[in-house]
């Protein structure tokens, strides 16, 4: 969410925010929500000064008793006042609401290094790693091989939970958690502290890290209950320390999140049938930091460095896009996306994405530190994906299999998996 504070300022800057974002829908109310924040200061005002009347009313009668005149006009004037600044604060209450409303719905502001675009096509390239593979014989679809090697179960997983699930067994099982623990390793050795969240979130909290569209088409609600599966462990992470001061000795605060991912998917992509790229339920090594601002462009940086190096140590080849102004999120001011090379389809998928949410998330959840010279000030956060294991698969079976219908393991898992070289027909 963005600061009141900055909106009142500067509401031209909103404004061309939203253009950068063809967000044109919300300029159309953004005066109506600035009328409204104006009213709602001048209630308070008024209760404020109301308050202060009825002190001055009370110490009035006081001193009218005391100099034994007629008190009697003073005490209804000031029994008046109670209804008045309920009246008011009541006012302001719905005012105050309204506001918010609003202030949920507009997006972050962009950084100037976003480049401007309509969708996804004008993401421009800026970084790529490796000699993309091009095969002289065809390659079989991920899903396709995993399922006659007998290490991917998807006809079942319909059977009992319907398109989108699957069974991992075996080898490939075990490679999923290889390539979590590779995911893990590197990230410690870089001072992430590892941890595991719950995988339940209530709405409150989770309104503060995602856009509100998101509980429509991706969230998964519990019946019943105030609590939705978490798509990510960036969202129960992101609100770890809400309503919080941190000391600003302990940032920058670094965390490797490990979790399973739920999600609808439902949206322009729709579900990848029969195959392991966009599916319902996934793993997923996650990087986050809570740092001061002035720290966040560098961090947002390594995040990047740290997601490219996984890929390096499996031998992926990739691309790196920074995110243009019309495809960009509703949370993030900057955002890559990594992209694995997929040779049967001769082109980049999206693996990974790198994202600086600046005071975004800890304006909406009420995160702050303390200077050292006494201020607070909102941290800012930030995500990147380290590992989504089950399009790191997908990518794994693309790059690896052999001719003769082999997955080859990748030499960096090939430690966590027992020394295993290839996943074969049993």
């Amino acid at each position: 969410m963005l600061d009141i504070r900055v909106v009142r300022e500067n509401p031209q800057l909103i404004e061309s925010n939203l253009k950068k974002r063809n967000d044109f829908e919300k300029i159309k109310w953004l005066n109506d929500l600035l009328k409204k924040d104006a009213d709602f200061r001048e209630l308070l005002q008024k209760a404020e000064l109301l308050r202060q009347k009825r002190n001055q009313l009370t110490k009035e009668v006081e001193k009218l008793k005391r100099e034994k005149k007629p008190v009697k006009k003073a005490i209804e004037e000031a029994k008046k006042i109670p209804e008045l600044i309920k009246k008011a604060e009541e006012k302001a209450k719905a005012l105050k609401e309204k506001v918010d409303f609003y202030l949920l719905r507009l997006p972050n502001l962009l950084h100037e290094s976003v480049p401007l675009g309509k969708d996804e096509s004008d993401n421009p390239v800026v970084g790529s790693w490796g000699q993309p593979r091009k095969p002289s014989f065809k390659l079989k679809h991920h899903g396709m091989l995993a399922a006659e090697l007998g290490v991917a179960d998807f006809e079942r997983a319909v059977k009992i939970s319907g398109e989108g699930f699957f069974f991992l067994k075996g080898d490939l099982a075990l490679m999923d958690f290889a390539v979590q623990r590779l995911a893990i390793d590197l990230l410690r050795d870089k001072g992430f502290t590892l941890v595991q969240p719950p995988f339940l979130m209530r709405k409150e909290p989770y309104e503060g890290v995602t856009e509100l569209s998101d509980f429509e088409k991706v969230m998964y609600k519990v019946e019943g209950e105030d609590l939705y599966l978490i798509a990510t462990s960036e969202h129960p992470i992101a609100a770890m320390h809400s309503k919080e001061i941190l000391s600003e000795n302990e940032l920058p605060i670094k965390l490797a999140g490990v979790s399973s991912c739920f999600r609808r998917e439902v949206g322009k992509h729709g579900l990848d049938e029969r195959g392991l790229f966009r599916v319902h339920q996934f793993n997923k090594i996650e990087q986050f930091v809570f740092c001061r601002p002035e720290d966040s462009w560098e961090i947002h940086e390594e995040l990047l460095s740290n997601a490219e190096e996984l890929l390096k140590k499996l031998d992926i080849p990739f691309n790196v896009t920074n995110i243009c102004t019309g495809d960009i999120g509703f949370v993030a001011a900057k955002k890559y996306d990594v992209n694995g090379w997929s040779p049967r389809e001769e082109k980049f998928f999206e693996l990974m994405s790198v994202s600086n949410c600046t005071a975004y998330q800890s304006t909406r959840l009420g995160i702050k530190y303390r200077k050292k010279n006494g201020e607070k000030e909102f941290v800012h956060t930030l995500n990147a994906t380290m590992a989504a294991t089950t399009r790191l698969l997908r990518c794994i079976i693309e790059n690896y299999q052999t001719e003769q219908g082999k997955i080859i393991v990748p030499k960096a898992l090939q430690p966590y998996m027992n020394g295993l070289k290839e996943i074969k027909k049993e």
